[in-house]
């Protein structure tokens, strides 16, 4: 089976960066794996696609080594096994809260004795090359997302989830967790406190543990922390920000010719 290179940097300690697919859009997908990103987590919680674009995304992914990811929907077995099946090599479930949701996301992963992953790997099978039912349980990769209040709570008995291979911070409900107004408050001095009890906390008992950014200084901030997986930003994004970044500079140098001209 084609081993999950992600996988093993998180169980090896080092560090990967990734990126995240938010347009349903198989080129899009193709043209962000040619950059050499070490995993792209394709969004299926909040993301402007659907299950039907994921089975364009993945293949197009499949084109380079980066390592094919999913944030379901919610932990729902059924959700995280029908990715599984199209190819994923690892999801991403919100808004987990305790170690029985834990346990809920880690057995849809798994294959008996494991877990209740039903048998059925379609497309999977076929990316992954020989031997994936025999070692799927040890190559897919299942991931927790710490983003509530209940959570924060559980936060200990989450991370030693038997299983579970990574915990990722989601910054934006992490701040509403803590009573925060949002996004907006992502720099409060209350959320980098939390952020950094959620990484001692996974560090401590051997957890890997990434977090959600939307620029390069949070990701290089939080590699330096010692983050395992930083999510540098997304295809949106990126599109957005170059595009109105190159445009108010047209429009600057349209402006200064006007100026010039008289019209």
């Amino acid at each position: 089976m084609r081993e999950n290179t992600v996988l093993s940097a998180w169980r090896e300690g080092r560090q990967t960066v990734g990126g995240w697919l938010s347009i349903g859009n198989a080129f899009t997908a193709e043209s962000m794996s040619s950059l050499g990103f070490d995993w792209l987590c394709i969004d299926l919680q909040h993301g402007m696609l659907s299950y039907d674009d994921l089975k364009y995304m993945l293949p197009a992914i499949s084109t380079r080594d980066t390592v094919p990811m999913v944030r379901v929907p919610w932990n729902e077995p059924y959700e995280i096994m029908k990715a599984l099946d199209a190819g994923a090599y690892g999801v991403i479930v919100p808004m987990v809260n305790n170690r029985e949701e834990a346990l809920q996301a880690v057995s849809a992963c798994r294959y008996p004795p494991d877990g209740l992953r039903s048998c059925g790997p379609v497309r999977a099978a076929m990316y992954a090359g020989r031997g994936y039912l025999a070692e799927a349980n040890q190559q897919i990769a299942c991931v927790a997302m710490v983003e509530t209040a209940e959570a924060l709570e559980n936060l200990d008995e989450i991370a030693t989830t038997p299983g579970l291979d990574g915990i990722y911070i989601g910054p934006a409900d992490l701040a509403y967790a803590l009573g925060l107004s949002g996004p907006s408050e992502m720099g409060n001095p209350k959320h980098a406190e939390t952020v950094e009890l959620i990484l001692s906390t996974c560090k401590k008992h051997g957890m890997a543990v990434g977090i959600h950014t939307g620029s390069l200084e949070l990701t290089q901030t939080y590699l330096q922390q010692g983050f395992n997986f930083v999510n540098l930003g997304t295809d949106s994004g990126f599109l957005m920000r170059l595009a109105s970044t190159e445009l108010a500079q047209a429009k600057q140098t349209k402006e200064v010719e006007r100026e010039k001209t008289g019209y």
